[in-house]
């Protein structure tokens, strides 16, 4: 049985991409150097997919930044702003749209689909005009040629999933034909360089599309093929079932790309109902590409043989990109080896794929040893606590709610607060210079006492603390300066967490994230937090934000256990937070912020499934923070969550004081305030983090004011989008201090017009 991969991790088992970019980034080293770094990763990346004896390997997978802003920077679709900065657009160009330039904001970015990956919104305007200008799809099936491998399948983002992601699209149909050509001419100069299969990915097709958006993909592919006789196409779907298969199905493609995973038991339903259709190739998703669990080798193999029975001509592969989990297991020589042996990274999941072969074919060596380091996990240490499973059986309704409504709360905080109108705040994390990184880092490996290194924090969070007061600032934060990650930090002082060495994967740009492994059942240990935010209250009478993670964040930025379901584990963690929040409020702290960055990235893409999924979250939200007093003031935060289309959830979770990132795509995020009422304390994004430069203050007033033109004053928090954890100290001071002068001078605007 063939076996194929879609995408492998781009950022290489020590981060050296990150390194190579950042170094460039700060004047470090040349655009040649860079150059050579990425393409040593990408040649590094082959060769390890070559010996693992594949027969389909992917090429352009990788990328200089995100992989859809190497799609437009390739078709030229440029944002206006930056399309006087090269003739022909180059990675100057390239990354002034990633990061923005001194006059210019940098591209909006969000969720890719239900993932933490982040993407580049492509921007198009009526002076658009889509061109191919570097063909790096050509560039890179040649440059795997050179070391030997000639059945390179070059990955392109299709053209209707390009589009449905892009902003400012007008004339849909006239766009995707002048993509449509593109593309043609593309995958020609693909058929004349030798190419046998070409991979183009249309994730579009596993969310909710009217059956009329599925006969517009169908029929442009049958135009696309008709002009391509001799290549094959290969349509690549993941992360759920394909909408519509009757119809896509007829489609004049060569070989289908389907998700057996996510939801995989609808697809296999699907196919066996409708049937696949003859001649073509099924590329058969049956490895979890999204989680880095080792595969039950049984339970996959028989789905194989089901699957074999609907056709003859099949290929195995992972359910999605590999870019989601980390590199190799290898590398991580600290973990127990009952949870080693359990996990399955990308090398180890190319390995899977030919065990599952083997299976197929009657050899069972390699699943044995796998369906053994199954049954050792399942006995681990802390894989069941029965209290905590009795505890989350127990719970009732009244777990769930405040015991005051908000109208009272708010009044009874006003009073409490004693906060002007349009209150300025950070969102948490403060700036964690290089030497903030090399004292954990030496107090990590015993080189600092405990006594030592908590001085160090307390020292800069005192540093801090007076630069807010400072800088005028009204609610204040501790900074975070002892915390490496937001869902880390919380991971390692809970029971049922494990964590990586060398577990990264790629979140954003050159932002790598190492997401925890929850193995077991989530409990409460000690006081996670408490003596920071209380150390830190006493520096000052200004509130201080005692700062957690939330459930669904925590669940969602992390690789959870697969023996049982979310929305237990969600609970159990909703549990464990409760409790330090009760904490946190017995020690004076009564302004608790509760981020959920990641609640709309966790958002199922069928729409049948949303309900269940925002009912998790709300609920596991809620029973973190119903238990305090009305005079306790929470709040959250969350990234890139289309708000209009979940504002109903976002407003069940019942929170007094929500902020969101907007600063990239405010005006759009203002407007949804317009359809539909929200009237808890809210802040909107003044100024994007993500970019280094210093917004001017025009700017923050100009997004103040827009927001107010649908809320109201006393509602409105003025706060960047973000936590500023990345940032340079300068550029933060920098910031702050105009973020804190435009919202004096819209406060004193409001005030005089009031009187």
């Amino acid at each position: 049985m063939k076996t194929a991969n879609i995408g492998y991790p781009r950022i290489g088992a020590h981060r050296e991409w990150k390194k190579a970019l950042e170094a460039f980034w700060k004047n470090e080293t040349t655009e040649e150097t860079l150059k050579d770094a990425l393409k040593n990763i990408r040649i590094e990346n082959l060769e390890k997919q070559q010996k693992k004896n594949l027969d389909f390997i992917p090429v352009a997978d990788s990328s200089w930044y995100d992989h859809i802003l190497d799609t437009a920077w390739s078709l030229n679709i440029i944002p206006e702003r930056f399309r006087s900065l090269e003739d022909t657009p180059g990675l100057d160009t390239y990354f002034a749209i990633a990061r923005g330039t001194k006059d210019g904001v940098a591209s909006e970015m969000t969720k890719w689909f239900n993932t933490n990956y982040h993407y580049i919104v492509p921007e198009f305007d009526d002076k658009t005009k889509p061109a191919l200008v570097h063909n790096r799809w050509s560039d890179a099936f040649n440059e795997a040629k050179e070391i030997g491998i000639d059945g390179g399948v070059p990955v392109i983002v299709g053209p209707y999933t390009f589009l449905s992601l892009s902003k400012g699209v007008e004339q849909f149909s006239e766009r995707l034909n002048e993509l449509k050509a593109i593309y043609i001419n593309i995958f020609k100069q693909l058929e004349k360089d030798g190419a046998a299969w070409v991979q183009v990915d249309e994730p579009i097709l596993s969310t909710s599309l009217t059956t009329e958006e599925v006969q517009t993909i169908a029929e442009l592919y049958n135009d696309i093929k008709a002009e391509l006789p001799q290549l094959n196409l290969k349509l690549q779907t993941y992360f759920s079932n394909i909408a519509h298969w009757e119809i896509i199905k007829k489609s004049n493609v060569d070989g289908f790309g389907l998700d057996f995973v996510h939801d995989g038991e609808t697809q296999l339903k699907t196919l066996t109902e409708s049937g696949f259709p003859e001649g073509k190739t099924l590329f058969a998703g049956v490895l979890n590409g999204r989680n880095i669990w080792r595969s039950d080798i049984q339970t996959v193999g028989v789905l194989v043989k089901a699957l074999n029975a609907l056709t003859p001509d099949i290929v195995i592969q992972p359910s999605c990109s590999l870019l989601h989990v980390p590199v190799t297991v290898e590398l991580e020589k600290d973990l127990p080896s009952w949870l080693r042996d359990g996990l399955a990274f990308a090398d180890e999941k190319l390995t899977e794929l030919s065990i599952v072969s083997d299976w197929a074919a009657g050899k069972t060596t390699g699943a044995d040893l796998q369906l053994k380091a199954l049954a050792t996990l399942q006995e681990a240490p802390g894989r069941q606590k029965n209290e905590v499973r009795q505890a989350v059986a127990a719970l009732t309704d009244e777990d769930f709610h405040r015991a005051s409504p908000y109208a009272e709360r708010k009044e009874k905080q006003k009073e409490a607060f004693q906060l002007p109108l349009l209150p300025t705040t950070t969102i948490g994390s403060l700036p964690q210079t290089q030497t903030v990184r090399q004292e954990r880092l030496k107090w990590r490996r015993k080189e600092k006492s405990n006594e030592e290194y908590e001085a160090f924090i307390q020292a800069e969070t005192k540093r801090w603390v007076d630069i807010q007061e400072e800088l005028d600032i009204d609610v204040l934060v501790h900074g975070e300066f002892e915390r490496t990650d937001m869902v880390e930090y919380f991971g390692e002082k809970l029971d049922g967490f494990a964590f990586t060495r060398y577990g990264w994967v790629q979140s954003y740009g050159s932002r790598c994230v190492k997401p925890p492994v929850i193995y077991g059942d989530v409990a409460f240990r000690e006081p996670m937090t408490v003596a920071e935010s209380k150390y830190a209250q006493s520096l000052t009478s200004r509130p201080v934000k005692g700062m957690l993670t939330g459930p669904i964040t925590i669940l969602n930025w992390s690789f959870v256990r697969n023996d049982v379901s979310r929305r237990d584990v969600v609970l159990q963690i909703g549990l464990a937070l409760r409790e330090e929040i009760r904490h946190l409020e017995e020690n004076g702290i009564t302004m608790i912020q509760v981020d959920e960055p990641a609640l709309r990235e966790g958002l199922p893409l069928k729409k049948n499934l949303h309900e269940a999924y925002l009912n998790d979250a709300v609920e596991s939200f809620r029973l973190a923070t119903s238990a305090v007093k009305p005079t306790t003031q929470i709040h959250t935060h969350m990234c890139y969550s289309e708000f209009d289309k979940i504002i109903k959830s976002i407003d069940a979770l019942d929170a007094d004081v929500i902020s969101i990132e907007t600063s990239r795509s405010h005006g759009e995020l203002v407007s949804a305030f317009e359809d539909d009422h929200y009237d808890k304390g809210i802040g909107l994004g003044v100024y994007d983090i993500h970019s280094p430069r210093v917004p001017t203050q025009e700017e923050m007033v100009q997004n103040i004011k827009r927001a107010l033109t649908v809320l109201d004053p006393e509602q409105f928090w003025v706060n960047p989008d973000c936590g500023l954890k990345t940032r340079a100290e300068k550029e933060t001071v920098e910031a702050l201090k105009v973020m804190v002068k435009a919202a004096h001078d819209v406060r004193e605007s409001v005030l005089s017009k009031q009187q």
